[in-house]
């Protein structure tokens, strides 16, 4: 029997929710939206509101400590997403760009990079806003996630 592909949001500033539901609801799969607080989701068994408590990576640590090979993980957490990809998940950022075992080195330096910038007041401001373009890549990438992870597992 092959295993069964689930998606876990870390859905606390996710903007692309709605789009998770409908690829979700196309492919048949499981979904978990992790948050520290209450999120309204979609009334359907498939979909799981997941409310873990406000302390600090609690959402993160719920995801990494049950996101493996078959499933896919969504995040623009950084260190969310290493930790998923040295679980064998699959991992996508919120704008569609995945995070890959050859690509997350860069993206934590970046990271720490930005946040010492941060840190000495040189950079101020937050992500940019999501384009409809970013919903569309994300789109696409979700969709070959899920059927690059069927293939595999023969479903």
């Amino acid at each position: 029997m092959t295993a069964a592909i689930s998606i876990y949001v870390d859905a606390d500033a996710c903007p692309v929710k709605a789009e998770i539901y409908r690829v979700a609801e196309r492919y048949g799969l499981r979904v978990y939206v992790v948050a520290n607080s209450f999120i309204n989701v979609p009334r359907d068994s498939r979909i799981e509101r997941i409310v873990v408590s406000d302390s600090f990576d609690a959402a993160d640590d719920w995801i990494a400590e049950r996101a493996g090979a078959t499933d896919i993980v969504v995040t623009a957490d950084i260190p969310l997403a290493d930790r998923s990809l040295k679980n064998g998940a699959t991992v996508i950022g919120s704008t569609g760009v995945p995070f890959t075992s050859a690509s997350i080195g860069i993206a934590m330096a970046n990271r720490e990079l930005l946040s010492n910038l941060r840190a000495m007041g040189e950079v101020t401001g937050g992500p940019k806003p999501m384009t409809q373009r970013d919903r569309s890549r994300f789109l696409s990438s979700l969709d070959e996630a899920v059927n690059r992870l069927r293939r595999r597992s023969g479903a």
